[in-house]
């Protein structure tokens, strides 16, 4: 697969929703596998994660520090090119007021996500 055939939106909306947007650990971990090459990396702000069990990890800890119904929400579609996505979201209550606004950014290796970066936009920005 070339990099302009991959399906740049399909698969970050994919792993927004079911990834970072499941509670549950099994589910969560078949998506990742899914999604992500076998030796992908998590990069968030001040750690990382490599391999599909520490991301599950990662991504369980994160959801567990919100508050039950906080969701994250894409903000328009995904955009790509030569094997690099962007998405940019919003997180929060249901109905409520966004609470953090970031972009994800994916290095892709065929249609599997290698690498995941995640960066938080400064508050009030």
């Amino acid at each position: 697969m070339n990099a302009e055939s991959i399906d740049y939106n399909s698969l970050m909306q994919a792993n927004l929703a079911r990834v970072f947007g499941e509670r549950d650990a099994d589910r969560r971990l078949a998506a990742i596998r899914e999604l992500y090459a076998d030796d992908a990396v998590l990069y968030e702000p001040g750690a990382s994660a490599s391999g599909h069990a520490a991301i599950n990890h990662a991504v369980d800890e994160l959801l567990s520090s919100l508050p039950p119904g906080f969701a994250f929400t894409a903000t328009g579609p995904a955009i790509g090119h030569h094997g690099v996505g962007r998405l940019r979201w919003q997180s929060g209550p249901p109905n409520g007021p966004v609470a953090v606004t970031g972009t994800d950014v994916a290095h892709f290796h065929g249609d599997l996500i290698h690498s995941l970066f995640v960066f938080l936009d400064p508050a009030g920005a």
